[in-house]
């Protein structure tokens, strides 16, 4: 059986180049987060909510970085690919890393499949739009048409990966640079409008026509908004000057989306009545677009839904990857997979499963289940950081040397973890069923095929 001395020591030779820069880690959370939080859950929220989801917003913001900067502090003292899974690894032990590793692999793949479905509906829905195709000719024969769009996207952004992880970060810059100034300009429109700077005031006379109630609850539905900024964590063996660049992107990208979040949800929320803006779900925020900018508006919100499906595909599929990378590296499933190809420097096998894997979920089409296994997934991975922090801290390693410290520790973490574990109660029970069973399929991994290695302080 392998060792975990063989990590990243493969027969195609090398480590991982850093070729990732602060913007592109930027790009990579950014990118990932921002998809549900604009084009998912506006309708969803300020149905529940009205205006005042915009506080549910910045709830999960503060949970957010209750984890993100335990997460960052990690990090900078392990910038190996893998991320919570070889922070917890290293801090915890073999089986809850490979619990977590696995687990992170599965929801990463769960979630890129998700977008990409997503991607496909965009894509369809612009088609429909500028009457390219009729609505009878989404499904053309026994092959749908937004399956079709998500499988090709699905294989085009992997065969783009493993040609070049600057090609995945040029991909990244380039559409969530696009995304954003589109965003900037519709948000700052519908504000100036709903203020009465451009037009009539629309501002609600109550800002939580529902009460306060909601908002907590709210807040429980709208966290996985911000479960992108952990993926820069899986992806640090690639990230140049890692101890500066890992903590500024992945605080700067929850603050970043964040703001997003709140002045969407002040929009959406100002703009319709909660019992109006619910029944329209995730069309919401074409709508709200419809009001303030007609048919010109309700295109460029179809378009940015396409671009933030593509990045949060793209960065979802990179970090997959490297979450599989880690865990051959460490010998937890066959070291074939950890190899790097000569020409690339990228992980060509790890690559092709990801890819491969998340094309045949696309095909299925039932993904929607797969998104909320996913958050379960990385909810677990959030609480255990905290813990791991908590716990090399305490036992203070030689090794250990981080290059960034947690703020307010250690309630920082003791909250944030808390926090990560008690939200798990507000899922779906279908959701939470399939996270404990694959946890499950991973500790019976576990102790068929690595339970001779120990990866506790192997830095």
């Amino acid at each position: 059986m392998p060792t975990v001395s063989e990590r990243t020591e493969t027969d195609d030779g090398g480590e991982l180049d850093r070729t990732i820069g602060l913007a592109g880690a930027m790009t990579i959370g950014t990118g990932t987060m921002i998809g549900a939080g604009i084009f998912v859950f506006p309708g969803l929220a300020a149905g529940r909510a009205g205006p005042a989801a915009a506080v549910s917003f910045a709830i999960g913001a503060v949970i957010a970085l209750l984890v993100a900067l335990p997460t960052s502090e990690l990090a900078t003292a392990m910038p190996q690919s893998g991320g919570g899974y070889y922070f917890i690894s290293r801090g915890l032990g073999t089986l809850p890393g490979a619990v977590v590793g696995i687990g992170l692999t599965l929801g990463l793949m769960f979630a890129s499949a998700f977008y990409l479905v997503g991607l496909g509906e965009y894509a369809a829905a612009i088609l429909l739009e500028a009457g390219v195709i009729g609505a009878t000719d989404v499904a053309v024969g026994p092959l749908d048409l937004v399956l079709l769009f998500g499988i090709g996207a699905g294989l085009l952004l992997t065969v783009l990966s493993i040609s070049g992880t600057e090609n995945t970060e040029s991909l990244q810059n380039a559409v969530v640079g696009f995304l954003l100034a589109i965003l900037a300009v519709f948000l700052s429109i519908s504000g100036l409008d709903i203020l009465g700077v451009l037009g009539d005031s629309s501002v609600p006379a109550r800002f939580a026509p529902r009460g306060f109630g909601p908002v907590l609850s709210t807040a429980a539905l709208v966290f996985t908004s911000y479960l992108g900024f952990a993926q820069i964590a899986t992806v640090a063996e690639d990230i140049e000057d890692p101890d500066r660049n890992l903590p500024l992107s992945m605080v700067g990208s929850v603050v970043l989306v964040a703001v997003l979040y709140v002045v969407t949800l002040l929009i959406a929320g100002g703009t319709f009545a909660p019992d109006v803006i619910g029944p329209m779900g995730e069309t919401a925020i074409v709508e709200v677009a419809r009001e303030y900018l007609g048919l010109a508006g309700v295109v460029v919100i179809l378009v940015a839904g396409l671009l933030a499906t593509i990045s949060s595909a793209n960065a979802s599929i990179l970090s997959a990857s490297r979450a599989l990378y880690g865990l051959s590296s460490d010998a937890i499933v066959p070291a074939s997979v950890a190899r790097i190809n000569r020409q690339y420097g990228t992980p060509h096998f790890a690559l092709s499963f990801v890819g491969g894997v998340t094309v045949v979920l696309v095909a299925t089409g039932r993904t929607a289940v797969l998104a909320e296994v996913a958050s379960f997934l990385h909810l677990v991975m959030y609480g255990l950081i905290c813990v791991a922090l908590l716990v090399i801290r305490r036992r203070d390693p030689a090794w250990y040397d981080p290059a960034f410290e947690c703020p307010g520790y250690p309630a920082v973490p003791v909250v944030g973890g808390v926090a990560s574990f008690a939200l798990i109660a507000f899922m779906q029970p279908l959701s939470r069923l399939l996270g404990v069973v694959l946890s499950l399929v991973a500790v019976a991994w576990y102790f068929l095929y690595a339970r001779d290695i120990e990866l506790k302080d192997a830095v």
